[in-house]
């Protein structure tokens, strides 16, 4: 059984939000998947990401053969 996602109100100066959107775009990401995407880095990269934490799917359109995921 899936864990329901948490929901997080995160303010953000608009050139930041537009800089990550654009991003996102580019690797064909919503917003929110990016900044997920940058804090498990950050995460992972400080030494700080939970060892239970789900891998996150890559970027783009999911293949045919991968398991259909929740919503972002």
């Amino acid at each position: 059984m899936a864990t329901e996602r948490k929901k997080l109100l995160l303010r953000l100066d608009p050139a930041v939000h537009d800089a990550l959107a654009r991003w996102a775009g580019d690797e064909l990401r919503s917003t929110n998947a990016q900044i997920e995407y940058l804090l498990r880095k950050a995460l992972g990269d400080a030494g700080r990401l939970p060892g239970g934490v789900s891998r996150i799917r890559g970027p783009g359109r999911p293949s045919h053969t991968s398991e259909p995921e929740e919503d972002e």
